[in-house]
């Protein structure tokens, strides 16, 4: 779809509400830099938007006012009407953009506004289209505020200068992350929970947790990779270590192995599969449980490893498979998250990402071993939000003067 052309008419109402919106009537002032404007405390242009452009997802955070004036409401230009609408009337855009509308958090403040932050979230691999939505509904337009944060922020710079006349700006992603944990926290008393019994699918509930007194956490972030934050206080924290094999990885072995196109499928594939038959677990190797080391019979062993043999590939299902390959990059993840915390003295251990969403399995998995292992020790927590708080960090970084 080409560039938006605005009518003449459109243009000559958009002029008109810029006079009489100014301090001076009839005389359109130069846009200040939004450094500037923030260096003398006002606020960026409308609409705002955090994104996080990670390797597999962009997580796209939009920031809708509900305390607008009548003076504010008469002013505002129709194209920045048509966006709003457009993005919170919806829950789908086109076949891969979606709305997580369960996760709206109302009546929140973000620099001297208050209003409602909406997440959206769409595969990093329809970044094209995604401009291309972008362009026709005005954001060329538009001296709109774009904050990003993730390797994406780089890679598609110049994309979002040629096609939607747009500049990013640019954020530190573990800045943002950590910041966007404590604000959604702080505004969201039902943030962090943890699963009881998580092995007991009869018992097994999930819990809110008390996050007041937070300090130290260990930061567990899967997304395609993995990167985990040790966090000390609010602008405290260092980056302990990571590993290649994350939710990127997940979903590749997953294609390989079954066929299945989207992590939702591969997700339900593994929900209805049994790693034993993939697996070689210790009770193959002894017969039952292995006491002297506290090894239970059903603990895996070697990952993939029942596949050395012909008559047991020839019976593998996707499912199986799928449910195999989940299992595999989750205990791999919990138990370096494990040896992290241990080794810094951290007794919570926060996971987020969105490997994590529509995926119980794993998050029950990863309490069950932290708990477990650690003799109770370690306590492993979620988060409703996700995979989000990138996002949300990186548009509170622009709020910031001097930022």
């Amino acid at each position: 779809m080409g560039p938006v052309v605005r009518s003449e008419m459109e243009a000559s109402d958009s002029a008109v509400k810029t006079n009489r919106c100014s301090d001076t009537p009839g005389l359109e002032e130069e846009e200040p830099s939004i450094e500037r404007s923030i260096a003398n405390g006002y606020m960026p242009p409308m609409p705002w938007f955090g994104m996080d452009i990670g390797g597999s997802l962009v997580k796209l955070v939009y920031f809708e006012p509900t305390d607008f004036t009548k003076i504010e409401e008469d002013c505002e230009l129709e194209t920045l009407k048509n966006i709003r609408r457009y993005l919170t009337s919806n829950k789908a855009y086109g076949n891969t953009g979606h709305r997580d509308a369960h996760l709206q958090m109302d009546n929140v403040q973000v620099g001297d506004r208050t209003g409602s932050l909406h997440f959206i979230r769409f595969p990093t691999s329809e970044m094209g289209n995604f401009l291309e939505l972008a362009k026709s509904k005005g954001m060329a337009t538009l001296a709109s505020t774009v904050c990003a944060t993730g390797g994406g922020a780089y890679k598609f710079e110049e994309d979002f200068r040629r096609e939607v006349n747009m500049q990013l700006h640019k954020f530190d992603e573990l800045d943002s992350l950590i910041r966007g944990i404590h604000y959604i926290e702080d505004n969201n008393p039902h943030e962090l929970y943890y699963w009881s019994n998580p092995k007991d699918e009869r018992l097994c509930e999930r819990i809110p947790y008390d996050f007041s007194d937070p300090y130290p956490f260990l930061v567990v972030n899967v997304g395609s990779g993995v990167g985990m934050l040790a966090v000390y206080g609010p602008n405290n924290y260092k980056r302990v270590t990571g590993t290649s094999l994350g939710g990127g990885t997940f979903l590749g072995l997953c294609s390989l192995l079954t066929g299945c196109e989207t992590f939702e499928d591969a997700i339900a594939l593994a929900a209805k599969g049994n790693s034993n038959n993939i697996d070689k677990l210790v009770q193959d190797i002894y017969g039952g449980d292995y006491p002297k080391f506290n090894l239970k019979g059903d603990t895996v062993a070697s990952s993939f490893g029942q596949m050395i043999s012909k008559e047991k590939r020839a019976k593998a299902s996707r499912e199986d498979l799928a449910k195999a390959t989940l299992v595999t990059i989750t205990n791999n993840i919990g138990s370096i998250a494990r040896l992290c915390a241990v080794n810094e003295g951290i007794e919570r251990v926060v996971f987020v990402g969105n490997f994590l969403r529509v995926n119980t399995i794993s998050m029950k998995m990863l309490a069950y071993a932290m708990e477990f292992w650690s003799k109770g020790a370690l306590k492993a927590l979620f988060l409703e939000h996700e995979g989000y708080f990138g996002a949300v960090g990186c548009l509170l970084e622009l709020m910031r003067p001097g930022s």
